[in-house]
């Protein structure tokens, strides 16, 4: 699923009682934390693309990514503070996405429409991410990590089915 990173470490202090045990939190942490991955690297992608668009398609795209970045920007505390609440420190550094993230970042600048093809796929693989979340949770009896997975999820293949509709010409 993901690049392979050093294991999350425990937080310190008072012990967790919140009904879902260790293993299953540990478990629940490092699925969010590829999910926190996959949604800043795409967060970075769309900016990035959103900042260099050019040609016919210009103010359309350029006022689309800023929509979708900021989107994913909003979704990114939900992610981290989820991890947090099950006692794991969050991944909060650009080397821990890299190790982390089930998609790599865009090297150089592609035309509008390569933008929106490596955009589809960032989509389809953090919703694929978030999707894999989801049996975790149901284990674990963990509603508020699957109604982030949900949320998530929904976003992402909305997203990306929209990046594909542009692309049919």
């Amino acid at each position: 699923m993901a690049k392979q990173d050093k294991p999350a470490k425990k937080a310190k202090g008072p012990a967790i009682d919140i009904g879902i045990g260790e293993k299953d939190r540990k478990a629940l942490a490092q699925g969010l934390s590829v999910l926190l991955a996959d949604s800043y690297t795409l967060y970075l992608m769309t900016h990035n693309f959103h900042w260099n668009v050019t040609g016919p398609q210009f103010n359309g795209l350029h006022m689309m990514f800023m929509g979708q970045y900021t989107e994913q920007w909003n979704a990114l505390d939900d992610i981290a503070e989820r991890i947090r609440a099950l006692g794991f420190p969050a991944p909060g550094t650009y080397r821990q996405f890299a190790g982390l993230a089930t998609f790599s970042e865009v090297e150089g600048v592609p035309s509008a429409d390569d933008m929106l093809r490596h955009l589809v796929r960032a989509q389809e693989a953090t919703a694929r991410t978030a999707r894999a979340l989801l049996p975790l949770a149901d284990k674990a009896d963990d509603q508020p990590t699957a109604d982030i997975a949900t949320q998530r999820l929904a976003v992402h293949e909305k997203t990306a089915w929209m990046l594909r509709s542009m692309l049919e010409h």
